[in-house]
């Protein structure tokens, strides 16, 4: 009778532990982005130590965040798949090849947005008017080729100039750069191009004959989402306090900008040590209508479809909501 005791409290102690185990949340994670006042919401969210404050209202204390810089969320998703990044974020085109590539195993998801915003191809060749004006002895500067939303984008506009079967008439003259390289090359001459974000779009506009050939906005025909936040599954379903308090964090950190764009501006420049532009130039950008710090998702399945259209991806989901965790489902997204 004694033994039986005995095995059975030592079973329930294994089964205690195990449950324990089981439920205990990291207490540290990595976060990423890329270059460019996009991620201002992030910015603040690290500036502020916004996810380790919603974390401990959760009731987990001391929970470290870990934040690194990547140049293109390509990347960023092999970083992901190996556990050394729980939430990584870029442009729409990596999120949607990263969900349709882990549909059976990891389960990639979107966590939210962060904007919507027009991106530029800007050109320093005064000959060049469209896109129907490149040579071969063009090159564009942008994220990552081939998969970066705003190649993805150049390739949709190919399609609308060239016609059907041509969008990928521009990719040969794309070369991967991240948005400050990019933009040193367009001032040296070394590209002719960049397809970019802001800031940087509107600062290569400064220089001498610098101009905009092509808006995403006009492509995509209106507003669209530039960059969203991601993580799998795993994470989701094994975090629920921390997925939940990065969450909390992020929609703090956008009413943040939204409620006081002045403080945000100074938060982004404090940020990157930015000694060349000015306050009231970053806060003109803030304050530009196309310019929207928002969760929501939006028009994302244009990308989705023309992706799925032309081979990108091979599966296609049939609700935008299908794409992201249901934290976002209540939203009027597209």
């Amino acid at each position: 009778m004694k033994k039986h005791l005995i095995g059975a409290t030592l079973l329930a102690g294994v089964l205690l532990a195990t449950s324990a185990t089981a439920s205990a949340e990291v207490n540290e994670i990595s976060v990423a982005r890329e270059f460019g006042i996009s991620y201002l919401p992030l910015i603040v969210m690290q500036e502020q130590n916004l996810i380790q404050k919603q974390a401990a209202a959760r009731g987990i204390k001391d929970l470290k965040v870990k934040w690194v810089q990547f140049a293109g969320g390509n990347v960023m998703n092999t970083a992901l798949l190996s556990d050394s990044l729980q939430f990584a974020s870029g442009g729409v085109a990596p999120m949607v090849i990263a969900w349709a590539r882990t549909r059976d195993n990891y389960r990639i998801k979107g966590v939210a947005a962060l904007n919507s915003m027009p991106l530029y191809l800007n050109t320093s060749d005064p000959n060049v008017k469209s896109i129907k004006d490149f040579t071969s002895k063009d090159k564009i500067g942008l994220p990552a080729v081939k998969v970066s939303i705003q190649a993805v984008t150049l390739q949709m506009a190919a399609e609308q100039i060239f016609g059907p079967g041509q969008e990928h008439k521009l990719d040969a003259l794309t070369v991967s750069m991240s948005h400050p390289a990019a933009m040193a090359a367009l001032a040296s001459g070394a590209i002719t191009a960049h397809f970019g974000a802001p800031p940087f779009q509107y600062q290569e506009l400064t220089m001498p004959h610098v101009h905009t050939i092509l808006n995403s906005y006009t492509v995509l025909g209106g507003p669209a989402s530039f960059n969203l936040v991601w993580t799998t599954s795993k994470f989701y379903k094994e975090n629920p306090k921390i997925y939940a308090a990065f969450y909390a964090a992020l929609r703090q950190a956008i009413s943040e900008i939204n409620h006081d764009k002045k403080w945000a501006a100074e938060q982004y420049l404090k940020s990157t040590h930015d000694t060349k532009d000015k306050v009231g130039f970053i806060l003109n950008m803030l304050q530009n209508p196309q310019m929207d710090y928002t969760t929501t998702p939006q028009h994302v399945m244009k990308y989705v479809r023309f992706m799925h259209k032309v081979g990108t991806i091979k599966a296609v989901p049939q609700s935008w909501k299908d794409l992201f965790f249901p934290n976002v489902d209540n939203l009027p997204g597209s």
